[in-house]
């Protein structure tokens, strides 16, 4: 059984105005919507896991129903930190999870091409991170932004979500980073700490995580080439 977590819980502080960004309206639907979307439709996954601020439950609930999400199998709560989200997630997963793929829901470019790449590699290798490669020149600074030296950029990656792992991992990942009491930014991060591989699935098109009003111009234009922001072609990792 895949399950999802789409996280919608951020405090969406670049956006300004105090509104959470998921329930902005971008073509006449909200942010939220096109992320469940996609997990809707692809076939590879079987429940979803939501998790929302408290404080907009009652939102949240009426995208579901409104749209008719079928796969919404249960609703958590947002915690401090993100992984403190993702993990409150994992605990609305069903007994029978053997794969997990966790999604930023502010990332409404997602495809269940995508999806599904990353099931298949989290199937055989344990992992399937979306990421795309760096195509800038990569420079490292000191603290008053003079350059210290030219990073080679043909092993740099840009790191997204989805993030697909076995359950049995990211479960066991996250106890290790409660137990050493750090903070760790996502899946791959907290595989890592256990020494396990991590294995990258490319994303072969623009995966925007939108994080200010200019952004969801960017994905308005975007999601217009591409009205429901989905892909029916299934992508090789």
């Amino acid at each position: 059984m895949v399950t999802a977590i789409v996280l919608a819980a951020g405090r969406s502080t670049r956006m300004g105005g105090g509104t959470n960004k998921q329930f902005i309206e971008v073509l006449g639907k909200p942010l939220l919507y096109y992320s469940l979307a996609a997990f809707e439709q692809c076939p590879a996954v079987d429940a979803v896991v939501l998790v929302r601020r408290p404080d907009y439950a009652d939102q949240a609930d009426q995208v579901v129903r409104k749209f008719g999400f079928k796969k919404i199998c249960a609703f958590a709560d947002g915690g401090v930190e993100r992984q403190d989200s993702v993990g409150n997630g994992l605990k609305g997963c069903g007994s029978r999870t053997e794969i997990v793929a966790v999604h930023d829901g502010a990332r409404p470019l997602v495809t269940p091409a995508l999806i599904e790449s990353t099931i298949v590699s989290a199937r055989e290798f344990g992992t399937g991170i979306a990421a795309t490669k760096v195509v800038d020149t990569i420079k490292e600074a000191d603290g008053d932004r003079t350059v210290v030296r030219t990073v080679d950029r043909t092993r740099l990656w840009a790191v997204q979500t989805p993030q697909t792992v076995k359950f049995s991992l990211v479960r066991t990942a996250y106890a290790k980073v409660m137990e050493k009491k750090i903070v760790v930014t996502d899946e791959a991060a907290a595989v890592e700490l256990l020494g396990e591989k991590v294995r990258l699935v490319e994303t072969p098109f623009l995966n925007l995580k939108i994080t200010t009003p200019s952004d969801l111009r960017i994905a308005e234009a975007l999601l217009t080439v591409r009205p429901s922001g989905l892909a029916s072609r299934r992508q090789v990792g």
